[in-house]
């Protein structure tokens, strides 16, 4: 088995999401990153809300997805696709930045089941608004899909 760099490990995941545009758009930021695990966040600025003044649930669906997904394909090692996810929001997302942590809970050659919570944080005090779960899969060689 190969030793993995943590440090090279996550300036690999800071290099995908700085290649995804829409992640650049949204300012989205990779915290932590290891093998079926993911840290992402985004500061959560005026035009990430809605009319209410919290976050808009697309951007917090946005960190669910991307999170599951790179956990998913850090288990499985090799390029992978969000096949389906849910996503529940439990309260408002109201602070200065979300953070979503997401892990694969069950992996094989073909998908990863992942799990991913997703919280509003102000100062040092974060609080649960989203937790979600997917089905992350192997994408294929020839589209990209599974």
């Amino acid at each position: 088995m190969t030793t993995i760099d943590p440090a090279a490990f996550l300036q690999m995941g800071r290099e995908v999401i700085a290649s995804q545009p829409f992640s650049v758009l949204l300012g989205a930021d990779m915290i932590a990153l290891e093998p079926g695990r993911c840290e992402l966040g985004v500061a959560l600025t005026p035009p990430l809300k809605q009319q209410m003044g919290f976050a808009h649930g697309g951007v917090v669906s946005y960190l669910a997805d991307n999170a599951l997904t790179f956990a998913g394909g850090t288990a499985m090692h090799v390029p992978v696709v969000t096949a389906e996810y849910k996503i529940n929001y439990v309260r408002p997302a109201i602070g200065d930045r979300l953070v979503a942590r997401a892990r694969a809970v069950h992996v094989s050659q073909s998908q990863a089941v992942c799990q991913c919570e997703v919280f509003a944080v102000t100062g040092g005090d974060e609080k649960l608004c989203a937790i979600a779960q997917g089905t992350i899969a192997r994408a294929s060689e020839k589209n990209g899909t599974s």
